[in-house]
């Protein structure tokens, strides 16, 4: 597969995506992507993007719940 950014080489790896919202940081380490070999953009499969949405939707419902219970 190309990079849609640059043309280069994607390769599977593992890596950290890190979300910055709402007021927290949110960090998953070990997280599979096709990453470019030429200038390291990352792109990932859909089911990993409703995986990590998934995650991010429930983070959020339990941030609520503590703001209510506060």
């Amino acid at each position: 597969m190309e990079c849609v950014y640059c043309n280069g080489q994607l390769v599977q790896k593992r890596i950290s995506y890190t979300a910055n919202r709402k007021g927290y940081h949110l960090i998953i380490d070990d997280v599979p992507a096709w990453v470019c070999e030429q200038c390291g953009e990352a792109l990932f499969d859909e089911k990993t993007v409703a995986a990590i949405q998934e995650m991010l939707t429930e983070v959020d419902a339990r941030l609520e719940k503590l703001a209510v219970a506060a």
